[in-house]
């Protein structure tokens, strides 16, 4: 019977091409994902050393501050001081809580694939 095994030679090139259009997108969520991953760690290690660094900067400034004034008015000085650093904490609270409400679309050019993927084969189905 030829015929047959044109019908299993055509459902195993079909079976193939749609195993190697898996493992496409497969490897392209694999891919984002690495990305995604090495970009909040890169992120994650600016941010701390960015905060040691102001912390540094913001204990050297109000040593040096309280120094200048510390004849004339120190607590004054250092009240000042605390209480600027807790209206600068509340602003880095606010914008924090900002952007942990804007979300990215994680995976959106693996999305944007499978949905073109189901666009082309929604083309056969006409």
């Amino acid at each position: 019977m030829p015929g047959t095994g044109g019908l299993f030679a055509s459902l195993k090139r079909l079976l193939s091409t749609s195993l190697g259009i898996l493992s496409t997108r497969l490897e392209l969520l694999a891919n984002e994902w690495e990305e995604e991953r090495m970009r909040l760690t890169r992120m994650l290690v600016l941010a701390l050393l960015a905060v040691f660094f102001i912390c540094m900067a913001a204990v050297l400034f109000s040593i040096f501050i309280v120094a200048m004034f510390w004849h004339d008015h120190p607590l004054l000085a250092i009240s000042v001081l605390s209480l600027s650093f807790l209206v600068m904490s509340g602003f880095c609270a606010l914008s924090l809580r900002r952007l942990l409400h804007q979300r990215t679309v994680l995976f959106s050019a693996s999305l944007a694939e499978l949905r073109r993927d189901r666009h082309e084969l929604g083309a056969f189905d006409e």
